[in-house]
């Protein structure tokens, strides 16, 4: 049972409009604080976008999703998981990026997640854009290679950008699979679709044993029975989850940069990270949320509830 500190404050305690907005109305715990040793799960900001390739506004990603959190409420209505009452959970605060710099933002958030490691706690992750999630690999990945189950409209295994740039929010995996970070044979990436460039990532990922899934054979086979594919590839090692927000179809997540339709619709977009059950997560993280294009706030919280669904596996897995 987790400690009542780190329970989140109750709607019939405070309006939901009212207070501090931390995610999901949880306590904040800084890296300084002595407190972050009973940490089990944080739940991190990641405010950077400089991987950004087409329209930008992902580093305002945690601040819209922290305030659409307060709706989430203790319980999860489809399984009746708790998940704050089984391991105790905080708000750790933002990385602090260098938005002037590539590279130096990408340092701090090793760093940033190497202490979080350090304390033992398990980091799920609100973006940024998806360069956000190469840092983090480079601290979750060091001791060896993770599994990773990727949701996403794109591949993300692109090896450079305009002429040679090799760090953008199309590259991460490719970089983060040649620095040995993730291990390609135990790597899925669900929902991919849209036009193309070239073959350069599909190419790549046949080459070192990447398994993709396009969107045509998910709506032809359905979320559960990709979802049991996608576990028996990662098998039972530790296991990074990704999900990008475009994974969803952008009738019903507008606000992100690179939208691409034929995608899920809301409900199979929560119930693919239900189904994330019994999956050994090292980390997980939710990416790519664009508020200037998120008007009414409704892929905020979208974001916050596939979030949720992910924090009570993690925290069951973690409890069990």
């Amino acid at each position: 049972m987790s400690d009542p500190f780190f329970h989140p404050v109750s709607g019939f305690d405070l309006p939901r409009f009212a207070g501090v907005p931390t995610f999901m109305r949880l306590p904040h715990v800084g890296l300084e604080d002595p407190r972050l040793g009973e940490v089990d799960i944080g739940l991190i900001g990641t405010p950077w976008d400089s991987g950004t390739t087409n329209r930008p506004g992902p580093r305002h990603g945690p601040r819209q999703l922290r305030d659409l959190s307060t709706m989430i409420r203790a319980q999860n209505g489809a399984t009746g998981i708790r998940p704050f009452e089984q391991v105790n959970c905080a708000d750790l605060g933002d990385v602090a990026p260098n938005p002037a710099d590539i590279h130096a933002s990408m340092d701090r958030i090793t760093a940033f997640y190497d202490t979080v490691r350090n304390a033992g706690i398990v980091p799920l992750t609100a973006g940024g854009d998806h360069l956000c999630s190469l840092p983090i690999l480079r601290s979750l990945g060091k001791a060896a290679p993770l599994g990773m189950i990727h949701f996403d409209s794109h591949t993300d295994l692109f090896n450079s950008y305009f002429g040679g740039t090799q760090y953008t929010h199309g590259t991460p995996f490719r970089r983060a699979i040649e620095e040995n970070l993730l291990d390609p044979k135990r790597v899925v990436q669900i929902g991919i679709r849209g036009t193309a460039y070239d073959s350069e990532d599909h190419d790549f990922a046949e080459s070192v044993g990447v398994t993709i899934i396009p969107i045509e054979e998910f709506h032809a086979r359905g979320p559960e029975d990709i979802m049991v594919q996608a576990k028996e590839i990662v098998g039972a090692h530790p296991t990074y989850v990704s999900y990008d927000i475009d994974f969803v179809d952008p009738a019903f997540a507008p606000g992100t940069g690179t939208p691409e339709v034929g995608g899920p619709n809301s409900f199979q977009s929560m119930l693919v990270a239900r189904l994330l059950d019994g999956v050994n997560i090292a980390g997980a993280d939710l990416v790519e949320v664009s508020p200037p294009f998120d008007q009414s706030g409704g892929t905020a919280f979208l974001g916050v509830s596939i979030m949720f669904e992910m924090l009570c596996n993690m925290a069951t897995c973690m409890s069990s």
